[in-house]
C-alpha cells in the first residue's frame, strides 16, 4: 500500500470519529446539561440578589475642601448643595481654554435664565498668582453665579486629589509661567455627587437642555 493510500484511510477514520463524536445524541446530551446548569447558577443569582440589580459604585470624584471665594468668604463642599454646579480647575494666567471654558459655561448659564438656580466653581490650580482680589478681577466677565476659589496650596492640593486633577508648573523660572493641568468640567448634582464629565464645547441651548435636568 502506497504512503498516500494510508494517509487517506487515516484521514477517513478520523472523520468517522469525529462523526461519531458530534452525533445528535450526544450535543443533544450536552444542551440539556448545560442548560440545567445555566438554570441553576441564575436561580442562585436571583435568590442572592433578591431579583434586584447590583447598586452602581460609589463615585471617585469629589470630596470635602475649604478654600476662599472671590469675595472673601470661606467655602466649603456644603456650597454645592441644592443645586447642580459646574466645575472647572484651571488660573487666570492661562493663556486660551480656561477663558473659553468660563465663557461657555457662562453661556449655559444665560441660555437657563437668570433664575435658575445652578451654580458654578472656577478652582485654581496656580494659587501663588491666583489670589482673591485676581480672581474678583477675572470673573467679573463671566456670570456671577460662577465662583472662584483659591487658598493656601496645602488646602488646594487634597482637593485636586479628590477630584483627580493634574496639575503642574510648567519648566521655567520667570513669573510668566504656565500651568499644565486637567480641563475637564465636571457636572455635580444639588446633593454634591458627581454625575458626569459636563461638555460645554457644544451649543448653549443644548447643554442648558440637558443641565435643566439637575435642576
Amino acid at each position: 500500500m502506497s504512503r498516500g493510500s494510508a494517509r487517506g484511510n487515516n484521514r477517513g477514520g478520523r472523520r468517522s470519529d469525529k462523526k461519531a463524536a458530534y452525533s445528535p445524541t450526544v450535543s443533544k446530551t450536552l444542551l440539556i446539561g448545560a442548560g440545567a446548569v445555566f438554570a441553576l447558577l441564575f436561580g442562585i443569582f436571583i435568590a442572592v440578589t433578591g431579583n434586584k440589580p447590583p447598586a452602581p459604585p460609589a463615585s471617585a470624584i469629589g470630596g470635602p475642601f475649604q478654600l476662599t471665594a472671590q469675595t472673601g468668604a470661606q467655602v466649603s463642599e456644603t456650597e454645592l448643595l441644592g443645586k447642580p454646579h459646574l466645575i472647572f480647575f484651571g488660573y487666570t494666567h492661562c493663556p486660551d481654554v480656561c477663558h473659553t471654558t468660563l465663557f461657555e459655561m457662562s453661556e449655559i448659564m444665560r441660555a437657563l435664565g437668570p433664575d435658575a438656580k445652578v451654580g458654578g466653581l472656577f478652582v485654581t490650580v496656580d494659587p501663588e498668582r491666583d489670589t482673591q482680589d485676581v480672581l474678583k478681577d477675572y470673573l467679573a466677565s463671566f456670570d456671577p453665579r460662577i465662583m472662584g476659589l483659591t487658598g493656601p496650596r496645602a488646602q488646594l492640593e487634597p482637593m485636586l486629589r479628590a477630584y483627580r486633577i493634574y496639575a503642574k508648573r510648567a519648566p521655567g523660572k520667570d513669573e510668566d509661567y504656565a500651568v499644565d493641568h486637567t480641563t475637564v468640567v465636571y457636572l455635580m448634582d444639588k446633593n454634591g455627587r458627581f454625575v458626569t464629565s459636563f461638555n460645554v464645547n457644544r451649543k448653549p441651548e443644548e447643554a442648558a437642555k440637558e443641565l435643566a435636568r439637575y435642576l
